[in-house]
């Protein structure tokens, strides 16, 4: 069944599967996880790398996130991972503390997803697909020794899946935010604070 989304009411964030690998010259050591943001109305999507899914970059991605989309949503809408939810409930979920300050300062609600249900995320899921086959599947076979490079790598090929044109709609992702979701979005806070 077709869900109906309200322009700038839900972003769904999720982490990729896969990852991508970003090698320390030093130890060799091998790790990253690619976040993705996919806002409801427009399907307009933001993908970027972390070390990890903890806390502290699960926190900065969201603020990266926010940032690339020049406003603030009703609603954010994750998966139930540890970072974001620290005790989960089918109908009442308990929220990181860190994370409901981040909710706070940008005046927005935090309803997760419940658990085992993917249909409440559809759109995280569905963006996480297309940024593994857009983005990831393109960048497969460079190696990349800072996250910085790789973060450089992915932005300019999100702004090509967001100009790309829908199969089955009219326009591209990024002319359906700059007609749907961004008008409606709430202005970001104008003091940045550093999580």
């Amino acid at each position: 069944m077709r869900q109906i989304h309200i322009a700038g009411e839900k972003l769904f964030v999720d982490y990729a599967g896969p990852t991508m690998e970003v090698i320390n010259p030093d130890t060799g050591e091998v790790r990253t996880a690619i976040f993705v943001a996919v806002l409801g109305a427009s399907s307009y999507t933001f993908a970027c790398a972390h070390w990890s899914q903890q806390l502290p970059d699960w926190l900065d991605a969201h603020v990266q996130a926010l940032t690339f989309f020049g406003g603030v949503p009703e609603i954010i809408v994750p998966d139930n991972l540890k970072s974001a939810v620290s005790k989960t409930h089918r109908y009442d979920p308990e929220i990181n503390a860190s994370y409901l300050q981040l909710s706070a300062h940008y005046q927005t609600a935090i309803i997760p997803a419940r658990p085992l249900k993917p249909k409440d995320k559809s759109k995280a899921e569905i963006g996480v697909q297309v940024v593994e086959r857009w983005i990831m599947a393109r960048l497969r076979h460079q190696q990349f020794f800072t996250l910085s490079s790789l973060n450089q790598a992915i932005r300019p090929l999100v702004d090509e899946l967001n100009d790309k044109s829908f199969q089955k709609l009219p326009g591209t992702r990024r002319s359906q935010f700059e007609q749907l979701d961004k008008p409606v979005l709430r202005p970001l806070p104008s003091n940045r604070i550093r999580w």
